[in-house]
């Protein structure tokens, strides 16, 4: 089924063309990802597709009884309402119906009912249609939807009663999208979803939308989120859409094999045209050969010619140097504490940086990364503890806060100031090589967009030539091309990398060593994210076989790693065991429910008040029975 059609749509602004002719399907389960780069007119398109923006021509064609769920980018969930309430209205329905089947009990306790034969038979019907679509539509679990979702979003440790308005921005957004999943539209459409989320949350989102049971178009930035979720890929592009099948490794794939075999139909043409053109011009003046060269005339007349394929757009041309080389070690940090007077975040920090390492913090928002590169790079965050930094370091710092960039200033006095001896010509000729243009220069700094302002920012981490680089986040508001030639410049990049990103494709591609922030202080891990991911687990793994293995040393000294392989999948064959019971259990539940229900709209029961009573009081326990029990079962899973 066709959840969303969109057929030949075109939208200016003025007399600039933002997209022209786009088309674009989206059936029952498909995901989709929008790509394209900033500016290109992605979120315009979902913009006009959910009615908040009109269009100029074309058309969108959009079932009536297709719901649509949609979240703009950075949108802030804003209410006075606490987490709970707010997350309850979702099922505001569901809760008046479970009000409405309590007032149908109360109703079928009074004996009264009995003396009215019509009345008791529309009674009897009516609950018994109300009660099947409560079941149908999750009225037994949405408390525990509710749950899984806070839980996934890093809410586990909140009070549900706090209020939303005393919330950060970046917790409102992961609300409104929480909220928004609860929905469960039949096409959720979100755009730069990923936005304020850590690595553990953003893979419980990816698990989520994995088994979401409708369709998904998604915009974003972040790779390795779209090689797990969607399946086609849309990319926009010189106000057009060219579709993909696949995920985005297979777009990029795809995409380099079709602009190579145009570029071949086209040389072949070309070669056709110019052996055509060489026959008519030699032999059109000749009375032998003339009606042979007016064949080939209107052979040409009449040949469909292939336009030459156009290539990727104008891409930033970044590179790093360095102006001298540091020894083998490069930093040596002890103890740190770092954070504010009265407000240490992270205590006993201790690793060493070596020359040529490309290393990544990772770890749970909150724990301290960004602050960590701060006390690096200028103490200010610094508690207790030593940094040691090694002979010639010259550190070059890319804040994703852009607080080093001045606002009124225009773009070419911005990078002009920091460095006054170089002339004006090499500035612009720096802007140049990161896309700012012509009169783009004369811009001041706080009209740029977020990917400008990066773009910017990394143009005067260019001409530091530090031998250091310490970069936070370098990849927030960049668009998928501008992160892939970030990625080239950094791996070609002859000196030292530490970095903070939640982007896992990005660490993958830079990182040699990953090292993981906790309470507990630093562990490191050799190697790239998928590694440290496939690590953490096998020491988790580790970790509770040890657990489940403890014993008094005289009893487990002997045992074998044979033995504990044994206890191992005994326990993982318990845990399927109770997963199995707890879904028999549930479905013994609902069915006694069912049959409950049934049971109180006979006339022999209708008639017996203590009776009655005892029943709704079974069906309350039994109710009550299903929620604990789901709630075990969405533990186990995630166990």
């Amino acid at each position: 089924m066709i959840v969303l059609q969109v057929n030949g749509l075109t939208k200016s602004f003025g007399a600039d063309t933002i997209l022209s002719n786009i088309k674009l399907e989206v059936q029952s389960r498909d995901r989709v990802a929008l790509v394209g780069r900033n500016g290109a007119g992605k979120s315009t398109l979902l913009k006009m597709i959910t009615g908040q923006l009109s269009y100029d021509s074309g058309d969108i064609i959009k079932p009536k009884d297709v719901s649509i769920g949609y979240m703009a980018q950075d949108t802030g969930l804003e209410s006075d309402l606490s987490i709970w309430e707010e997350m309850l209205g979702v099922f505001d329905r569901l809760r008046k119906m479970e009000d409405e089947l309590r007032r149908y009990e109360k109703k079928m306790g009074n004996p009264e009912i009995y003396e009215n034969e019509t009345e008791y038979q529309r009674i009897l019907k009516e609950y018994d249609e109300l009660q099947v679509a409560f079941k149908d539509q999750g009225g037994y679990k949405y408390e525990a939807d509710i749950r899984t979702v806070l839980h996934g979003l890093n809410f586990k440790d909140f009070d549900t009663n706090t209020k939303i308005s005393t919330l950060s921005g970046g917790q409102k957004t992961r609300l409104a999208l929480g909220k928004l999943l609860l929905t469960k539209p039949e096409l959720l459409i979100l755009d730069e979803p990923t936005n304020h989320l850590d690595i553990e949350t953003l893979t419980w989102l990816e698990g989520y939308l994995q088994n979401y049971s409708g369709a998904l178009l998604i915009v974003s930035h972040d790779r390795y989120f779209l090689d797990k979720i969607v399946t086609k890929v849309y990319e926009v592009s010189r106000h057009r859409a060219e579709r993909f099948e696949g995920n985005y490794s297979y777009y990029l794939d795809e995409k380099d094999q079709r602009f190579e075999q145009q570029m071949r139909e086209f040389d072949k043409q070309q070669k056709e045209i110019a052996k055509l053109e060489e026959f008519v011009q030699k032999n059109i003046v000749r009375a032998s050969t003339t009606k042979r060269a007016q064949s080939r005339r209107k052979q040409l007349e009449r040949m469909d010619r292939i336009d030459k394929p156009k290539g990727d757009e104008k891409s930033a041309n970044i590179s790093f140097s360095i102006d001298k080389q540091t020894g083998n070690d490069v930093l040596t940090l002890r103890e740190l504490a770092i954070g504010y007077p009265n407000n240490i975040i992270n205590q006993g920090l201790t690793f060493d940086l070596k020359r040529q390492e490309s290393v990544a913090l990772v770890g749970p928002n909150g724990i301290g990364k960004s602050t960590l590169l701060k006390a690096i790079v200028s103490g200010q965050t610094l508690l207790d503890g030593d940094i040691h930094y090694g002979s010639n370091v010259k550190i070059g710092f890319y804040d994703q806060e852009q607080t080093n960039l001045t606002s009124n200033k225009t773009v070419l006095k911005e990078l002009w100031d920091d460095f006054p001896l170089t002339d004006e010509k090499d500035v612009r000729a720096v802007l140049g090589r990161f896309l700012f243009t012509g009169d783009d220069v004369l811009k001041n700094v706080s009209d740029l967009s977020g990917g400008e302002k990066g773009r910017l920012a990394l143009s005067k981490l260019m001409m530091q030539k530090s031998n250091l680089l310490i970069l936070d986040e370098p990849t927030n508001h960049l668009d998928l091309d501008s992160k892939e030639i970030l990625e080239e410049a950094l791996i070609q990049f002859p000196g030292t990398i530490l970095f903070v990103s939640h982007d896992r494709y990005f660490i993958n591609r830079i990182a040699t060593r990953v090292l993981e922030l906790s309470t507990d202080g630093v562990t490191a891990y050799l190697g790239d994210y998928d590694y440290y991911v496939e690590k953490k687990q096998e020491l988790a793994e580790l970790a509770a076989l040890e657990q489940q293995t403890s014993q008094p040393e005289q009893q487990t000294s002997g045992k074998t790693s044979f033995q504990q392989d044994k206890e191992t999948k005994r326990q993982e064959r318990q845990m399927l065991r109770r997963l199995e019971e707890i879904e028999k259990e549930v479905d013994n539940a609902e069915n006694r429910m069912a049959a409950l229900e049934e049971e109180l709209c006979l006339p022999e029961v209708f008639e017996d008040h203590e009776k009655v009573m005892k029943l709704n009081e079974e069906m309350d326990q039994l109710r009550q029975k299903a929620e604990m029990l789901m709630e075990e079962w969405e533990q186990l899973q995630e166990a």
